[in-house]
């Protein structure tokens, strides 16, 4: 029973107190005056009364009523009922007028003030129980005595009321009167636990709508803030009493306020969460607060900040709560679109939807809360049920762990509170516990089907209505309202009396008396077991992904465990990846813990090695994929098993596995730690009890479940049954059961300090290798709070020996466990109960337990260090080339899988990776060598290397292989040959070994000095022998190199030092020998005073004759070639010829990077090229490097120019300048110099002089040839789409031509054939749109392209070709140095301004090509596609611009104009554009020496820098690496695709030289321009000097040699056609990705080092060998991916018959041609066979496809190419036609052989197998013998296929053969008639052959041979 009301108060206006028109209430009079003991009176209720603040109205307002709740420091809520009406008064301001006292607050008098003002009375009642209705009867009651003046006394209304006691619950109605002839009916819930709700909730989804109140219901359970707005008061109490009611069962805890005054706004921005109403009066002041959901009700919305993130429920669960919610309030909807609608669908009353809807969110909340109390671990029973709730479990087997909402639930206060009151197994329960237990399965069938589900809500709805109103109303109320009149007539209104308080009191008192001598009511409390319901089942992971085909797996699993337990190793190391596969699964983990625990025998389980290692690595493979809160429970199940796995190691040492699984996020979760403890005490509690019931306890209950949980039930039964029992034990017995549950729980913890330290103390506590020590310091042990798995980052970075933690001892290890053991002992006793006593004796034991811990493992941690180590695969040594030399031997590593998923065997193909082996570094290379670690494929050797000059980043990674249980270190090694290295040291190698390791890569990656990388270095010591010989050979070179610097450093003003001779030191000293150069290093930077140089101080008399050797450079060979100047001895020149060689730059004092020899235009002086060079960057100036030998066009190349340069060179719009200022003197020597080249063309000199003013008119246009009008346009559109800039230009200009210079122009003669074609002449590539890079827009700034509307092959029309002209020489500029450049119509060269790309970019490029191509880990990410990142690296898009800009060159050149291509510092862009340029024009250049010719003229003399750009060495290892060369190769790649006939060379050819320009083994590619290369002696050597034969000093060399052994570099389909000019497609679309950067061979590592193949290949022949003694063996061979080399394997055909031939040539025994040889006669043969056809029009095979004319353009030949070579010596490109090539009449074969009809009888008169007698004590062996009639002599081989002769008998010295005998150790089982001997004049030979017959026949065959000489 409980008071009705507890308080009764009048609150009024406070007159006296009115602060600055802030008034204030004050309590008139409170009843009882007095507290009452059990509920305290709550202050501040005045401030309730009128929340928007005490005010005077100048009109009556009608009387108001609302509930307020007041929350108590108990958490009990009081309600106060407020009815507030107004009464009148004389206006105290004009009152305080009148006595003058007006202060200056109150200048509102100029307001006119009314004279009566009316304030508000609050009647108050305060109570516990909320009974809106009878509050506000009651009140009214109040007042209409009170305005009506009944004659009922007041004191006996508020004495009734204040008396009045009603039952809390029960479901009684009782009936109460306050004796002012009133009635009223007040109905009990039968249930308290269910909230009340009247119609509250389905009022507050008709203000707010569904998805709005489920969102604040998620933002209430997930603990936001939430503020509800209404003008309302009454409304926002309700609110958030219906938002209240479908939280249940959860009970919200935080500040719940639904009225706020607006005096107690600053609340709002509490930290907390809170449920507060405030008065939409104060929205303004709402506004500001950036974390609080704001619900508005009066305008239905619900506002939400964009800091805040609300959790909603998990799907499907609230899809289904909406559907069901929208059936409830809106079953309109379902029938809306039906064409006959039931009649009637109306929603329910008002009060029944209400219950519809808290009947959907209990149905949900049983749907979430399913299963919880197979979840609870209960600790204690008595003398108080404790009870914890295990959420990881339950998340984990309602696999809803990654679900957001339901953590946050679980971890809030609300589910705290939850488990506290619904925890204890025996007590009253309520309709959500049956639910909950009882309906699972019908919610479980039925959550599909709505309608179903809806019923089960309407039975829960009936349920939930009875419980408010168990009886049908009755009408019984009867309670006075004040009449209409007397409401209004205001006037006559007497103030609120005062009542007499002693007649209250006397009223109070007397009814306490009563109620004292009154019997107590007892209500029988019906408390019973809770029903827990069925458990939880294995439910399958939301997403359906059970691991399939799991019973096989688990089979596997078994299988493998019983093989190590069986000790069957080599069985288990088969099933080992398999399980550790399996282990990824779930299902797997667990029947892994059960198996080993069948092998557990009281506690312990010993092992030997190999079983242990196998037991760890299993148990660390099943911890790995555990999340720290282990849902599972599989770390929970393992914890027992890893104290129990040992081995012994002698010495009484035993060591467990724990020390072996430390490495895991678990073991430092606290929460794991609590719910391991908790479920354990729980275990021993419930054995306890067993015991004690003596199995009284029946179990019938335990109904075992898949997981073993099924004795649960039986744990909260016990608890459920001894609480029961407790009242009825005596004292004694009640204090014994205390005490032994306190024990145990006191056992357990000491237990668990055990484990923990045993987990947490790492093997080598000396190394503070304890990974999560950040960890356990930091963890604030709060189960709920989710800092716990802050140290989910600390795991991964274990500490570097540099963290300060070197000296200090193993104390920091053992106080962090300490504290961490503390910390959770503290935490679990506090929590059960553990007296204070034995909470001490626990902190006084742990250290002690730690330090004990330590000391063993200590000596566990000796012993394994003696242990033999496990056995591990051999390490390989890897075959080192020439001159090559190990840095440091072999580091066990394994080599992890990176992005790249061929060799994990995700295509198919085995997993090649991850690999165990070891890591080799060279003075060249870095080599991985080792064997799969997948024993199904440990047979295969994986290689992996790259040369250590192309490594371009290394990142320290730490990683866990699946097998090993250590987080190793680890490298991430990049190169720029497109291999990425991941690798992770063993445990065997020290850290600080991988860290000097790491020390030497970088030094030998950049070398202090170019004399230090391995192309100076190699094979040191022969270079000193062979110095000798060759001293006097070359002695001009020599001096040549030496003058020449001599003189350039005596230019300079240095002192010359004499050079010591270099020799490299050793690795010792190596850093020491960057000094000794120093001394005589020229800084390159230095700027050359340039007056000082005439040619007579310069050249001495002796320097000219060492000049010629200069001529021997690469460029002078091509200017000859090209025409362009020759060079006499005398040094003087023909006049007649327009370009001279200029030896301007022979000391490198004009421009640093140029050759010495330049060309320039014949009228040019060299003083005037000495000023020109200032305006360039970096001096290059241009110069000539090739000329069209048609057209007469010339190219040049220059850098761009320096700004001041452009002043006056390109702006003033004419060219005489004003004043001799030097600006302008030097831009006009600058025109002459472009004028001179201009001359230089026959066009133009034959366009007599410069009569440029004649117009270029239609007359003139059609003596051209037709063809010039399809070409010309094309021109147009490219200038178009390779330029960027804005700038108009005039429409036309004149430009003088003549009839005659247009044929000279015209692009291509007409060829005389039988038809007339109108193709232009050479192969043509149209241009679309281009890709990414050049959107920009087409300029119209040039004489080439127009404004009018282009023709439909996208040039400009025709008509405005009649006014256009072209340029004499076009100059390429770069775009942003060229604007606001004016064009001059006189002027005869014009600038096409295009844009460049910046070096930055190729850098950036690159490196996200890189990352497309090998990328480091392999990612399932839509963006992190290799299309999409090759897309993103741009780097297609670069190499279509350079490819465009090209092509716009070549079609200039062939139209007959010159162009100079200027671009940035000359030496990047330019030079790609420019050998591009001249290898589309010129034939020559795609041959091998033509192509050598264009790199080294080009590319090395013209001074790329390849050092800078390949960051060689120290001094540029900042500005990184950027493969502008490596672009060019690209570019020539994609070229050579689109016309295969056209090159000599193959693709392989160009990955070749990809592979080596970075490789540094060769010199070729060092330094940056031939001035550096001169300074070392490097250029001239590579000439002279014949160097040790096993070192090649020059790429070019090297490509020789090799090309004459095997045709690799040489492509087959070479066949072009004469002056081919090449037009290639260049739109993105057209290029394709260079296999270069995508293949790998991991067979035998990249094959670009030649001698590694050969050595390779002769090791596999003998393997073959061997293996092929036993039985028959299949031909056929697996290829893999990325494994074998696809060339060697699968070679093409006409290798394959080159190589045929070859085996057949020895085995005949003639010595076999080079295969070029034979290839050329093929050529030969076929073609005089054609001839002879005299089908000219067709005439081809494959071979000759020379003929073919254009009509095998159309056809496209195109050929695949893979790789590499094959074996034998001989291997080429596989290139395969992918066409049919037509084939007209077959050529006889008798041809094709014709050249290889040898007399064989001749050659090889008699051949066999005989066995030898070696020579003294060696064994007898067979060798393959032939008898040579024609050489006369008798020569042996190893085998009928061996090439090489072992050995000669000159049949010219043999003097007899005599049949012989058998000696010491002759072939057993042999007739004697078999042997015989050979006497030759030196020597007995004794033979064997296989038998009597044939040593017979051989015995003739010599004779008759003796005896025909």
């Amino acid at each position: 029973m409980a008071r009705l009301a507890d308080y009764y108060l009048v609150v009024t206006y406070d007159l006296d107190k009115r602060a600055e028109g802030e008034g204030q209430g004050r309590i008139l009079q409170r009843f009882p005056e007095k507290d009452w003991e059990d509920s305290p009176f709550p202050q501040g209720v005045e401030l309730f009364c009128q929340p928007s603040g005490w005010q005077l109205v100048p009109e009556r307002q009608p009387a108001s009523f609302f509930v307020a709740v007041l929350t108590d420091i108990n958490s009990d809520r009081h309600y106060c009922a407020c009815f507030t009406f107004w009464e009148g008064l004389d206006n105290p301001q004009l009152k305080k007028a009148e006595a003058g006292e007006v202060d200056e607050a109150d200048d509102e008098l100029t307001v006119v003030q009314p004279a009566q003002v009316f304030a508000p009375k609050s009647l108050v009642l305060v109570s516990r129980l909320d009974h809106t209705e009878v509050f506000r009867n009651c009140l009214g009651l109040i007042y209409t005595v009170h305005v009506d003046g009944l004659t009922v006394p007041m004191e006996t209304v508020v004495g009734n009321l204040l008396t009045c006691v009603i039952p809390i619950a029960g479901g009684s109605q009782r009936t109460i009167t306050l004796g002012a002839g009133d009635r009223q009916v007040i109905q009990t819930p039968i249930d308290d636990a269910l909230p009340v709700s009247g119609s509250t909730v389905a009022q507050l989804f008709r203000q707010l709508g569904i998805v709005n109140v489920l969102c604040l219901f998620c933002a209430a359970l997930t603990e936001h803030k939430i503020l509800f707005l209404s003008s309302s008061y009454q409304r926002l109490t309700d609110a958030c009493r219906g938002l209240l009611a479908i939280m249940f069962p959860l009970k919200y805890s935080f500040t719940y306020v639904p009225i706020l005054p607006g005096k107690l706004l600053e609340v709002l921005s509490t930290p907390t969460p809170f449920i507060i109403g405030v008065n939409s009066f104060f929205r303004s002041e709402t506004q500001e607060l950036l974390d609080v959901i704001i619900a508005d009700l009066d305008g239905g919305t619900v506002t939400i900040p964009e800091c805040v993130h609300i959790s909603l429920l998990p799907e499907p669960l609230l899809q289904q709560t909406q559907t069901l919610l929208s059936m409830v309030l809106d079953p309109e909807l379902e029938v809306a679109d039906h064409a006959f609608p039931p009649l009637s669908t109306q929603p329910s009353a008002l009060k029944i939807q209400d219950k519809e809807i808290r009947g959907v969110f209990l149905w949900l909340f049983a749907r979430l809360f399913q299963g919880y109390r197979w979840c609870l671990h209960i600790i204690r029973i008595h003398p108080e049920p404790v009870i914890r709730f295990h959420k990881a479990a339950f998340l984990g087997q309602r696999s809803l762990t990654e679900d957001d909402f339901l953590m946050k639930v679980l971890d809030g206060m609300a589910f705290a509170g939850f488990v506290s009151e619904r925890g204890p197994p025996y007590r009253a329960t309520d309709l959500f516990d049956d639910l909950v237990a009882n309906h699972v399965e019908r919610i479980r069938q039925e959550e599909t089907c709505p309608h179903k589900v809806m019923n089960h809500v309407k039975e829960l709805a009936e349920q939930l209505f009875k419980n408010e109103n168990p009886y049908p109303v009755v009408a019984m109320h009867k309670v006075q309202r004040p009449s209409e009149n007397s409401q209004n007539s205001a006037q006559s209104q007497t103030p609120f009396p005062m009542l007499d308080e002693v007649t209250v009191e006397l009223f109070i008192d007397h009814a306490a008396a009563k109620l004292k001598t009154a019997p107590p009511v007892v209500k029988a409390e019906l408390k019973s077991m809770v029903p827990s319901g069925p458990p939880l089942g294995d439910t399958v992971d939301r997403n359906g992904n059970v691991m399939a085909n799991s019973a096989r797996r688990l089979e596997v699993v078994r299988n493998c465990i019983t093989y190590i337990f069986e000790n069957k190793m080599l069985e288990a190391k088969k099933l080992m990846p398999a399980v550790l596969r399996a282990l990824k699964g779930r299902a797997a983990r667990v029947c892994l813990t059960q198996e080993l625990n069948q092998h557990v025998l009281q506690n312990r389980a010993v092992l030997d090695d190999q079983q242990f290692d196998y037991i760890v690595r299993m148990m660390n493979c099943t911890l790995q994929d555990c999340s720290h809160i282990d849902e599972h429970g599989i770390a929970a199940a393992l914890l027992p098993l890893v104290t129990a796995f040992c081995r012994k190691m002698g010495a009484g040492i035993t060591q467990f596995a724990y020390s072996c699984v430390q490495d895991h996020m678990v073991w430092a979760t606290m929460q794991f730690w609590e719910a391991m403890f908790y479920s354990d005490v729980q275990n021993h509690i419930r054995a306890l009890y067993l015991e004690t019931e003596e199995g009284e306890q029946q179990n019938n209950h335990e109904e075992q479940d898949a997981l073993g949980d099924g004795r649960e039930i039986s744990a909260l039964e016990l608890a459920s049954e001894q609480s029961r029992l407790w009242p009825t034990l005596s004292k004694e017995m009640q204090t014994e059961r205390v005490q032994k549950e306190e024990s145990t729980v006191f056992s357990q913890a000491i237990h668990y300090a055990n484990r923990m330290s045993y987990l947490l103390l790492p093997l080598d506590t000396s190394k503070n290798r304890l990974l999560r020590s950040t960890g356990l310091v930091d963890v604030e042990s709060v189960s709920n709070s989710y800092v716990t798995n802050s140290i989910a980052g600390s795991m991964a970075e274990s500490y570097d020996t540099e963290s300060g933690f070197e000296d200090a001892e193993s104390s920091d290890v053992a106080n962090s466990v300490v504290r961490f053991i503390n910390r959770f002992v503290d935490k679990v006793c506090n929590e059960s109960g553990v007296t204070n006593e034995h909470l001490k004796a626990l902190h006084t034991m742990i250290p002690d337990i730690v330090q004990m811990h330590i000391e063993t493992l200590d000596a566990v941690h000796r012993e394994s260090k003696r242990l033999p180590p496990i056995q591990k695969p051999k390490l390989l040594r890897p075959t080192l080339l020439p001159g090559e030399e190990l840095v440091m031997d072999g580091m066990r590593v394994h080599l992890i899988p990176d992005g790249r998923e061929e060799a994990m065997g995700l295509m198919g193909g085995p997993p090649l990776l991850p690999a165990e082996g070891a890591i080799f570094l060279t003075t060249y290379r870095l080599i991985f060598k080792g064997t799969p670690n997948d024993p199904l494929v440990g047979e295969q050797v994986v290689t992996r290397s790259f040369p250590i000059a192309s490594l371009t980043k290394e990142k320290r990674i730490s990683v866990s292989l699946p097998m090993d249980q250590f987080i190793q270190e680890g490298l991430q090694l990049r190169s720029c040959t497109f291999q990425l290295m991941k690798i992770a040291f063993d445990e065997e190698v020290a850290s600080d070994l991988a860290e000097v390791f790491r020390k030497h890569m970088h030094k030998l990656r950049y070398p202090p000095h170019v004399q230090g990388t391995f192309a100076f270095t190699v094979g040191q010591s022969g270079k000193m022998v062979v110095e000798h010989k060759t001293k006097d050979k070359n002695q001009s070179l020599k001096t040549l190199s030496k003058n020449l610097v001599k003189s350039a450093k005596r230019t300079i003003g240095r002192q010359y030092v004499t050079r010591k001779k270099y020799s490299p030191p050793t690795w010792e000293n190596r850093s020491s020998f960057q000094s000794e150069l120093d001394e005589d290093e020229i800084s390159v930077s230095e700027e050359v005073d340039q007056s000082s140089l005439t040619l007579s101080s310069t050249m001495r008399s002796s320097d000219r004759q060492t000049m010629s050797n200069v001529v021997e450079r690469a460029c002078c060979r091509d200017y000859q070639r090209l025409g362009l100047g020759t060079l006499s001895n005398s040094l003087t020149r023909s006049k007649n010829e327009p370009f001279r060689i200029s030896t301007v730059n022979r000391m490198y004092t004009v421009c640093r990077s140029y050759p010495g020899l330049l060309i320039v235009p014949q009228s040019i002086p060299d003083t005037t090229i000495q000023r020109i060079c200032r305006c360039y960057r970096q001096n290059r100036f241009p110069v000539v490097c090739w000329r069209n030998p048609r057209t007469k066009g010339v190219l040049l190349r220059s850098a761009g120019l320096h700004a001041k340069g452009v002043v006056g060179f390109f702006k003033s719009p004419n060219t005489p300048a004003s004043g001799p200022s030097q600006a302008d003197s030097i831009s006009l020597e600058q025109e002459k110099y472009l004028q001179a080249i201009i001359s230089s063309m026959p066009s133009y000199s034959e366009s007599s002089g410069r009569n440029t003013l004649s117009g270029f008119t239609s007359t003139h246009m059609s003596t051209s040839d037709s063809s010039d009008k399809l070409r010309q346009p094309k021109i147009g559109a490219l200038m178009k789409q390779v330029m960027g800039a804005k700038e108009e230009a005039p429409a036309t200009f004149s430009r003088g031509a003549h009839g005659q210079r247009a044929k000279v122009i015209s692009l291509s003669q007409p060829k005389v054939s039988g038809k007339a074609r109108n193709t232009p002449r050479g192969k043509w590539g149209s241009i679309r749109g281009s890709g990414r890079l050049s959107a920009y827009n087409p300029d119209v700034g040039t004489r080439l392209a127009g404004k009018e509307s282009p023709q439909p092959n996208g040039g400009p029309s025709e008509a405005f070709f009649l006014r256009q002209q072209k340029a004499y020489l076009y100059i390429i500029g770069d775009k942003a140095q060229l604007k606001g450049g004016k064009q001059d119509s006189f002027q005869q060269w014009e600038v096409v301004p295009i844009e460049v790309c910046d070096v930055r970019q190729v850098k950036n490029s690159f490196k996200k090509l890189m990352k497309a191509c090998v990328p480091s880990s392999s990612t399932s990410e839509p963006n992190m596609r290799f299309l999409r990142c090759l897309e993103e690296s741009e780097w297609m898009a670069l190499l279509h611009r350079v490819l465009q800009v090209s092509v716009l060159v070549v079609e200039l050149l062939d139209s007959g104009s010159s162009v100079m291509v200027s671009l940035e510092d000359g030496w990047d862009v330019t030079t790609q554009v420019v050998s591009l340029v001249q290898l589309l024009s010129d034939p020559y250049y795609r041959t091998f020496d033509g192509f050598r010719l264009l790199v080294e003229k080009e590319w090395l003399s013209f001074g790329h820098r390849f050092s800078h750009r390949g960051a060689q060495t120290l001094g540029s290892q900042n500005s990184g690496f950027t493969p502008v060369f490596l672009q060019f190769l690209d570019c020539v790649h994609q070229i050579h695709l689109q016309f295969p006939m056209e090159f000599e060379f193959s693709q392989y050819y160009l990955k070749f030289l990809a592979y080596h320009y970075v490789s540094n083994r060769f010199r070729t590619f060092l330094l940056d321009s031939d001035y550096e290369r001169i300074e070392l002696g490097v250029l001239y050597e590579e000439k002279g000097e014949r160097k040790s034969p096993q070192v090649c000093k020059s790429v070019w060399d090297y490509i020789d040699r090799l090309n004459k052994k095997t045709p690799v570099f040489y492509n087959y389909m070479f066949s072009p056609e004469d002056e081919e000019v090449l037009r290639p497609y260049t739109f993105n679309s057209n290029l394709k990705v260079w296999d270069f950067y995508m293949e790998e061979t991991l067979s035998e590592g990249p094959s670009y080092d030649w001698e590694l193949r050969g050595w390779q290949e002769r090791v596999a022949e003998e393997t073959l060998d061997k293996a092929d003694s036993g039985g028959p063996k299949s031909q056929r061979r697996i290829v893999w991916p990325c494994y074998d080399s696809l060339s060697k394997v699968v070679p093409d055909a006409i290798t394959k018959l080159l190589q045929d031939l070859q085996s057949l040539e020895a085995e005949l025994g003639q010595t076999s041609e080079k295969w070029k040889d034979t290839w050329d006669k093929m050529k030969a043969a076929q073609r005089t066979e054609c001839k002879l056809e005299s089908k000219p029009s067709f005439s081809s095979s494959l071979l000759m496809a020379s003929n073919l004319s254009h009509q095998r353009r159309s056809q496209g030949v195109y050929l695949q190419e893979s790789g590499v070579g094959s074996s034998i010596n001989l291997a080429m490109d596989h290139e395969a036609s992918a066409t049919s090539t037509p084939v007209a009449g077959r050529p006889s074969t008798s041809t094709l052989y014709s050249q290889f009809q040898s007399t064989e009888s001749e050659n090889r008169s008699f051949e066999g197998i005989l066995y030898k007698k070696g020579a003294l004590l060696k064994p007898w062996k067979p060798r393959w013998f032939v008898l040579d009639k024609t050489k006369h002599q008798l020569r042996y081989y190893e085998s009928r296929q061996d090439k090489e002769c072992k050995g000669v008998i000159e049949l010219a010295e043999v003097e007899s053969v005599i049949p012989g005998t058998p000696t010491m150790g002759a072939p057993k089982n042999i007739e004697e008639k078999a042997f015989f001997d050979l006497k030759t004049t030196k020597r007995v030979y004794n033979f064997c052959a296989k038998d009597s017959m044939s040593a017979q026949q051989w015995m003739d065959s010599v004779q008759s041979c003796l005896s025909d000489a």
